[in-house]
């Protein structure tokens, strides 16, 4: 991981680096160290940030002034002088709303804390009247109603909301497409900004759940999660920053077609997508059948193989070129661990170039239920006070 102060300057090319900028940046920083490292006094932060007592006191009083930070009382170190007294980040007392609409049966939101623990949640079948599944428009109206009912069991004043959703998200928060949703064009940021009246922040699921990894999950500064669902996607972080790409879809590899061979016709109208071999209803269909057969144990061998070698082959051009040291795999642990998670490594480490030690590691994310819903409270701490 970079150090606070590298992570909190960022490059601008073409224009000058106002003072309120530079202000601005040093209050992120303050509150990054803060949230990172746990309590300290303001002498602290001036050794640890390299600006001077005066500034770290007048930057530290801005933020109280915000109820961004507080202060905990006298620090129990032993020293001459007055006693030092410590500041934190406001951990108890600002909030965040996460919201997850990547679930097959189900819209979950949450109350969270800046520490990404959930202290409300709740949970809407996205269905209608009949039991059909919503899509379009009714499930628009799903999510405002979803959304207002988790801000009225807030606790404390809200920074904002964070929604992860399946589809390609638009870099202003309009979800440009959602197959399994309905969704075409859908301003999901405007709507929820206008029906709640605050700050809201729209990714893509996996992209959401990547965030996550990486500022609570232990994740490193270069990684890819795939997302394993209903669909496959990723999000990937480079340098400690989440790529986008051109058209807001990096990550997008449940439709890239895996080996020479036609394979199973896919949802798009395609043979041999990735998704065939990896999502969740993918593999439980495979599974089904190799249990059925004559000889299910190696059977259902091959059905792990097969799915985390097409995976590997997907992966293996993108880590490669984008030098990645970890792929974290979220979803269902009793599908993803042991012998898939084995021939992922194994189909990884084999098609890229031998280094010692071995380039990239392979593993489950923690926590992968409420993963984006933690990403998505990340979004809106990283929007509103610079915390990642």
């Amino acid at each position: 991981m970079p150090s606070v102060r590298d992570r909190g300057h960022s490059k601008r090319t073409g224009a000058a680096t106002l003072p309120s900028d530079g202000r601005a940046n040093n209050l992120s920083l303050v509150r990054r160290t803060l949230h990172a490292d746990g309590a300290m006094s303001r002498a602290e932060l001036s050794r640890t940030l390299g600006l001077t007592r005066v500034t770290v006191s007048d930057l530290v009083s801005d933020l109280l002034d915000r109820g961004h930070v507080v202060e905990l009382g006298q620090s129990g170190e032993v020293r001459p002088g007055k006693p030092a007294i410590l500041v934190d980040i406001n951990r108890q007392g600002l909030q965040v709303i996460g919201v997850d609409l990547s679930g097959e049966t189900a819209l979950r939101a949450a109350v969270l804390d800046l520490d990404g623990n959930i202290l409300e949640r709740l949970e809407r079948p996205v269905g209608n009247a009949t039991g059909q599944a919503a899509t379009g428009q009714a499930v628009v109206e799903q999510v405002l109603e979803l959304v207002a009912e988790t801000a009225a069991r807030a606790t404390a004043p809200l920074l904002g909301i964070g929604v992860g959703t399946p589809g390609i998200v638009s870099g202003d928060g309009v979800v440009l497409t959602a197959p399994n949703l309905g969704w075409s064009e859908v301003p999901v940021r405007e709507l929820l900004e206008q029906h709640t009246g605050l700050p809201t922040l729209v990714s893509n699921d996996a992209d959401a759940a990547v965030h996550a990894d990486h500022t609570f999950g232990g994740g490193c500064d270069d990684e890819i999660l795939i997302k394993i669902g209903r669909g496959v996607g990723s999000g990937v972080i480079v340098g400690g920053r989440r790529a986008r790409g051109a058209h807001s879809a990096a990550g997008e590899i449940g439709h890239v077609t895996v080996g020479t061979d036609p394979g199973t016709l896919c949802v798009c109208g395609r043979t041999g997508c990735l998704e065939t071999w990896m999502s969740v209803p993918s593999l439980e269909r495979a599974l089904a059948v190799a249990a059925a057969g004559d000889d299910p144990k190696a059977a259902t061998a091959v059905v792990y193989q097969e799915a985390g070698e097409r995976l590997a082959i997907a992966l293996a051009p993108v880590v490669g070129v984008l030098d990645l040291a970890e792929v974290v795999l979220s979803g269902p642990r009793h599908l993803l661990g042991g012998p898939l998670l084995d021939a992922v490594q194994r189909t990884l480490l084999a098609r890229l170039l031998h280094q010692d030690p071995q380039p990239v590691t392979v593993r489950l994310a923690e926590d992968p239920q409420d993963i984006v819903l933690r990403g998505a409270a990340v979004m809106v701490l990283w929007n509103q006070l610079g915390v990642a």
